[in-house]
């Protein structure tokens, strides 16, 4: 985007103008929010990330090396949903993924990630390994009688055999949770980080832990926004106190060289309650560091 001032960057995804569904990394938006249980407005959310990451067309990577905005990325647009139809737009989002070699999909609240990983898990034809982020461990059976609504996806995939539990790890996890549903989840295999352990370790021992977590296995990376505290990230509709903080995340995710990740969301972004597009610019720079990690990688 050299020569284009920053306000002028076109509002993809990083200002790419390809949208074909061939490229290496092809973004997609899915403006899904019907099953949120506090604060509505995340099918604002792919809009947000994308005007936020003009920011971020501007140079390469201080750390890897690449710029993203140049890799062989796409941006298709956001995909159709069932209007006001949970099952009918998890459906919907499976089919559309089904045939993307390697999507990165901008939310959308959480529950999303369920059929993305049905998709992906089509491709690899075996469960894959599970890297979380999130104030919650969503692994709840049901939401107040909706069983999948966005604090569920997780049981679900679980259950489906999607995730392969003994090499999931979820980062950050500190919001109020039934003992059951933690013991449950636990006594699947699933490692948990609570924002305390990472606050009292380093970035790097905590990469170190995911990437062990992970082993060689394909890899999934799925970042709820509100994994940061609400004073790097107020938009969002369940909000938690305790979280991570941007500078936290970026060390982590940029420790993260050797996972094969074969995907990723960033979910759960509500702009109507952000501060001075702080919260979108956080999520569109978790996709950068993503493609800037990834981009790296093939480089070596």
């Amino acid at each position: 985007m050299a020569g284009i001032p920053t306000y002028a960057v076109p509002p993809s995804f990083l200002g790419v103008s390809r949208s074909d569904r061939g490229a290496d990394f092809v973004i997609a938006g899915i403006p899904m929010d019907i099953g949120t249980t506090n604060r509505s407005g995340t099918r604002e959310g792919p809009a947000a990330i994308r005007r936020a990451s003009r920011m971020l067309t501007d140079g390469d990577h201080p750390q890897h090396w690449v710029e993203p905005a140049r890799m062989s990325v796409s941006d298709i647009g956001d995909f159709r949903l069932a209007l006001g139809d949970i099952q009918g737009s998890l459906a919907a989002i499976q089919s559309q993924a089904e045939p993307i070699g390697h999507l990165i999909a901008l939310g959308g609240e959480h529950g999303i990630t369920l059929p993305l990983l049905r998709a992906l898990t089509q491709r690899t034809g075996k469960p894959v390994a599970l890297v979380h982020f999130d104030a919650h461990v969503d692994t709840w059976p049901d939401n107040f009688g909706q069983a999948y609504a966005h604090g569920s996806p997780f049981y679900h995939a679980i259950n489906e055999g999607l995730i392969d539990p003994n090499k999931t790890i979820q980062i950050g996890i500190r919001s109020p949770v039934q003992r059951e549903v933690m013991d449950w989840t636990k006594g699947k295999g699933v490692t948990v980080l609570s924002a305390q352990d990472v606050h009292a370790a380093t970035p790097a021992s905590v990469a170190e832990r995911i990437r062990a977590v992970a082993g060689d296995a394909p890899a999934y990376l799925s970042f709820d926004i509100d994994a940061l505290d609400p004073a790097f990230a107020p938009g969002t509709g369940t909000p938690e106190i305790g979280g991570l903080a941007t500078w936290q995340v970026q060390a982590i995710l940029r420790g993260l060289g050797g996972v094969r990740f074969a995907g990723m969301d960033v979910v759960e972004v509500a702009p109507a309650y952000d501060v001075a597009e702080i919260t979108a610019l956080a999520a569109a720079t978790v996709v950068w560091e993503y493609l800037a990690l990834l981009g790296a990688q093939a480089m070596r």
